[in-house]
Formats: structure tokens, C-alpha cells, sequence
């Protein structure tokens, strides 16, 4: 079984973090799918010295099914070790430093994959963070900054000897932000060259680019972001093929994905309150929608939702344009 540090990982497929999507009611979720862990929302390293409210609720692992990582994001290597020893109290597994969002408002203020034009300072952050939580870290990489300083390797190199117990790699630049393919063969260097786990990222769309990524990188796990959108079930048709002779799974049907999304959205409602919750459910619920008969109109109304009865009268409309007349008893 793989490890990160002493945290064992069941599965190849991991969810990775995104702001906005992956608050706890989908890092749970994604978990009962069989995502192999899951990691949490950026936490400023700042901010959690000051205990703001909002970070404390992104922070929260509470209600998590284990293993999950809190990931934070700053600058300053003392800043973060201290914010790492701060994060014990949420009783994270591991934490994952964030050297690769792309975005200008963490990137522009030197965090994210800024960090990557400085290859020591990536590295006394990890050793910071390292000696003051005293948890499995994990650093989360770009390819670069752009084509002209393509360093994935270099900073990696730094991180494993810093103490890093796990490196990911998105084979996109910053500039590229998530447009073009991402380059794969990156990965595979980085692989090479490292003995600490290497997750792979970039253009995993489902099981069969899992499998490919896997085999053509050599990497010990795929992340998954924005296939998993709407698509919890991703990482139970990744695991599907990977262990059962790469056969398809087929995709859930109409009364699962909207029975799944009910649940998700009920779960999010029960965090963070009714109002706050539907506001955040709407981009869910477009997405749960993709490709079902009328998901244009469905995807409007989504954008309206205000109360979970908002919710149910949409999923009868779901049901009533998308089943035929005679499945549709009990409805009315």
C-alpha cells in the first residue's frame, strides 16, 4: 500500500483542491466515491494567525473521512511553519502547500506558483512547515512559471530534500492558467528523479486518462479537479478500471445523479446554513446537470435557487422532461 509519510492511501485517484467546490460535504462525498484522499480549500497562512471565522470554517475537519490534508498558501517560510503548527488543532493527516495556483490575487502577492521563481525559498518552506507541524507534507507544483522557466524538477529536487513527503505536479506553466494541454512528460521527469511519491495533474478526464497518465508518467496517483465537478462518481469508475481489467463503468442514471446531488446539497445546507448553502449549490447543481435533456433552461433555474424547495420542484422538472410518461407515477 502507498504511504505519505505514515499516511496510508487506499486507491490512484486524488481530489484535488479546489476554492469554492471542495468544502467538506464534497470532500466527503468524493471519499464514499473512492477518492484516494481528499485536501481542503486554500487557507491563508495569514489569516490563520488571526483566527478569522471564515478560514476556521474551511479549516474544519471535523466531519471528514480520513485521510485529508489541509492545504495552506503564503510567502514567507516562518509565517507558514507557524500557521502549519496552528492547523494541529483541526487535525489534519498532512498539510499540502500550495507552490501552483495560478490566479493574480495569490500569485500576484508572491503565493501559489510565484513561489516557483524562488527554489530555495520552496524549500525552507518545507522545511518550516515540517519542523514546526511535524506532519506528512505534500507540495502541490506547476510545471513553471511560463515556457521560458519550466523549473517543476529543480523545485521538486528542493522540496524532497527539504523533507517534502510527496510532490504533485500540474503539467500546465502559470501562464497557461487551466487552456492548452498540459505537458506529461514533465511529470514523468519528476518521477524519475524523485524517490518520495509523485502525483500527476492536468487533463485527467476519467478513467481511461488515469490509466494513461499512470502508465505513460510512471506517477503513484492522478488528481483530479475539474473532472470531478458535478462527477463525484469519476473516482469510482477510475478505481473500476484500474482493478477490473480497464472496463468502463457505466455512468450513473438519472435517478442516482439527482438523488446524489440532493444529498449533496442538503449536506451543504446543514454546514453553513440554508441561505449561504443554496447560494453556493447553484454552481453544483449546473454542473450535476451536464448533459441531461433541457440542462440549458435547468441550468438557468439553478442560477435562481434560494431554498431547498427551490431545489425539489427543480428535480421534479428534471424528471418529468427527462423519464418517459410511464415512470413518472408518484411524481404528481
Amino acid at each position: 500500500m502507498l504511504k505519505i509519510g505514515n499516511v496510508e492511501i487506499e486507491g490512484r485517484a486524488v481530489l484535488a483542491p479546489m476554492a469554492g467546490v471542495t468544502d467538506a460535504a464534497y470532500r466527503r462525498l468524493c471519499r464514499e466515491m473512492g477518492a484516494a484522499y481528499a485536501i481542503t480549500e486554500m487557507v491563508s497562512a495569514k489569516a490563520l494567525q488571526y483566527q478569522d471565522k471564515k478560514t476556521d470554517q474551511i479549516a474544519d475537519l471535523s466531519s471528514d473521512n480520513r485521510p485529508v490534508f489541509l492545504q495552506l498558501f503564503g510567502d514567507d517560510p516562518f509565517t507558514l511553519g507557524l500557521a502549519a503548527e496552528k492547523a494541529l488543532k483541526y487535525g489534519p493527516d498532512g498539510i499540502d502547500l500550495n507552490m501552483g495556483c495560478p490566479v493574480p490575487k495569490v500569485a500576484g502577492n508572491g503565493a501559489g506558483s510565484a513561489l516557483m521563481k524562488s527554489p530555495e525559498k520552496c524549500g525552507a518552506i518545507v522545511a518550516a512547515v515540517k519542523k514546526r507541524s511535524g506532519l506528512p507534507v505534500t507540495v502541490k507544483l506547476r510545471m513553471g512559471w511560463d515556457k521560458e522557466h519550466v523549473n517543476a524538477l529543480e523545485v521538486a529536487k528542493r522540496c524532497e530534500e527539504a523533507g517534502a513527503d510527496a510532490v504533485c505536479v500540474h503539467g500546465r506553466t502559470r501562464d497557461q492558467m487551466y487552456q492548452g494541454e498540459a505537458d506529461w512528460e514533465i511529470i514523468k521527469k519528476v518521477k524519475a528523479a524523485l524517490s518520495i511519491p509523485v502525483i500527476g495533474n492536468g487533463d485527467v478526464t476519467g478513467p481511461q486518462s488515469a490509466c494513461l497518465m499512470l502508465e505513460q508518467t510512471g506517477c503513484d496517483l492522478v488528481m483530479v479537479g475539474r473532472a470531478a465537478l458535478g462527477n463525484p462518481w469519476v473516482f469510482r469508475q477510475i478505481n473500476y478500471y484500474l482493478t477490473d481489467s480497464c472496463r468502463i463503468l457505466p455512468a450513473p442514471g438519472l435517478s442516482e445523479r439527482l438523488l446524489v446531488m440532493k444529498r449533496h446539497i442538503d449536506s451543504l445546507c446543514e454546514e453553513k446554513g440554508e441561505s449561504r448553502g443554496m447560494r453556493e449549490a447553484r454552481k453544483h447543481v449546473g454542473w450535476y446537470l451536464h448533459g441531461l435533456k433541457g440542462a440549458a433552461e435547468f441550468r438557468r433555474r439553478a442560477g435562481e435557487l434560494c431554498t431547498l424547495e427551490d431545489l425539489d420542484r427543480l428535480i421534479e422538472a428534471i424528471y418529468r422532461r427527462n423519464l418517459p410518461e410511464e415512470d413518472l407515477t408518484g411524481l404528481s
